[in-house]
């Protein structure tokens, strides 16, 4: 027993060495080690201390042995769960919903590529260019070419195509090649050559039972509503191996493509290969619709992963109006139609000079000529026949090749009216070819 203030005790438990809670109780001071005369309470206190060192190190034993037998137990009859860290990543495709069709959809286009072969079309031109020489005139040879065309439309007698115009201008031959590798033969139906457009036909008794049961008259889209980095994919004769598909992004909307010296398009750009061959080929969105009509003749060589199409919105109008123009076969010399007058080409480079419209400037009409008998005028700048577009005296002597003299046709001119020129449309009657015309 220890004295407090020598007037009360402080009871002690003598089985654990606790001192009972007293409001005079006070704790003694420390005894110095080695002190035989050491409080009992000490004495067990530091009992109780080894005795749970010892008993910690077999009771960590012991649990350790607990711990390894429930990690066991657990494995085999819980399943693990356990949190970890992940970098965060960009929605997929089915938990963005819109992005859905273009990304993945990109990544496998089968679908969407033997749903819309049977509405493109291999195109064949033979073509007549004039081949200088240095030992003489030059001389007209016969260069084949390949393009593509897209199946647009049908009439009674015919299957109606659409292909960019620079595919068959100065044709000699045409030939069409559908999805079942049939080939047969067609004509052009109209062109217009700015916008860089033609629509050929082919007579249906001319396609075999088999092709017909195959082939497909495409869907038209809506590229006005083309976002940038939407999914697209190109079909076309590229190199004139046959229908092959490659697939890319919208690049670019509205990119402004200098197509010559002066003219500049509006065209869509993207990285889907577009390879030559591939003119007038389709470019279709993720729906399978015909947003463009490819046209190489404006990629360059210089870069990849530029290629280029014209907007189907910005020209149904156009096609539809070369669709439902009469299919012209070439007359006879003597019956040919004629103008009876005198032009000069306007070329990009006389254009950007002077400021004028390009096409044919006439100089001189002709007297007792079919245009004198006409509201045309001398200075007049001639640019399309029968809604056709015309740049050349060249062009205008190969349209008048399938028009008959006494027909009427409209002629599309530029007329300067107060410093400024003007628009009109001066129908002419076709006169008879003179003999000795060169025209």
């Amino acid at each position: 027993m220890w004295e407090d203030d020598g007037q009360e005790f402080v009871k002690e438990d003598p089985q654990s060495g606790w001192v009972e809670n007293h409001p005079n109780a006070q704790i003694p001071d420390e005894p110095v080690p080695g002190s035989k005369g050491m409080p009992p309470v000490v004495k067990k206190i530091a009992g109780v201390a080894v005795s749970a060192v010892l008993f910690g190190v077999i009771a960590g034993g012991t649990m350790f042995g607990v711990n390894q037998a429930g990690n066991y137990l657990r494995d085999q009859y819980f399943p693990k769960s356990e949190t970890q860290l992940t970098i965060a990543q960009a929605p997929t495709e089915n938990q963005s919903g819109d992005t859905e069709s273009s990304v993945q959809t990109g990544m496998d286009v089968s679908e969407i590529a033997s749903n819309a072969m049977p509405s493109v079309v291999a195109i064949n031109n033979t073509m007549l260019m004039q081949q200088q020489t240095w030992f003489g005139p030059g001389r007209t040879v016969e260069v084949p070419s390949s393009g593509s065309g897209i199946i647009v439309g049908q009439n009674d007698s015919e299957l109606l195509i659409v292909t960019n115009n620079h595919v068959v201008e100065d044709s000699n031959q045409l030939t069409v090649t559908f999805i079942d590798n049939s080939q047969v033969n067609a004509t052009i139906k109209g062109t217009d050559a700015e916008q860089d457009l033609a629509v050929i036909a082919v007579s249906l008794k001319d396609i075999p039972a088999e092709a017909m049961s195959q082939i497909k008259i495409a869907t038209l889209g809506d590229s006005d509503a083309l976002k940038v980095g939407q999914g697209v994919v190109a079909i076309g004769n590229a190199l004139g191996y046959g229908q092959s598909v490659t697939v890319g992004y919208i690049s670019a909307l509205d990119r402004e493509v200098k197509t010559d010296e002066t003219d500049v398009k509006k065209l869509l750009q993207t990285d889907a290969a577009i390879n030559p061959g591939n003119s007038g080929g389709a470019l279709l969105n993720m729906r399978g619709e015909v947003i463009g009509i490819n046209s190489a003749k404006y990629s360059s060589t210089e870069v990849e992963g530029m290629g280029y199409a014209i907007p189907v919105s910005q020209v149904k109008d156009i096609i539809n109006q070369l669709m439902n123009r009469k299919v012209r076969t070439e007359v006879a010399q003597a019956q040919q139609g004629y103008l009876g007058i005198q032009g000069q080409n306007i070329d990009d480079n006389a254009a950007s000079m002077y400021g004028m419209p390009k096409g044919i400037y006439v100089y001189k009409i002709v007297e007792n000529g079919a245009a004198s008998k006409s509201e045309l005028k001398e200075k007049d700048i001639i640019t399309k026949f029968d809604g056709q577009s015309v740049r050349t005296m060249a062009d205008l002597k190969d349209l008048l090749k399938y028009y008959r003299s006494g027909e009427t046709v409209d002629l599309t001119v530029q007329s300067l009216e107060n410093g400024e020129y003007q628009e009109r449309t001066v129908s002419i009657t076709l006169g008879t070819r003179p003999a000795d015309s060169k025209q």
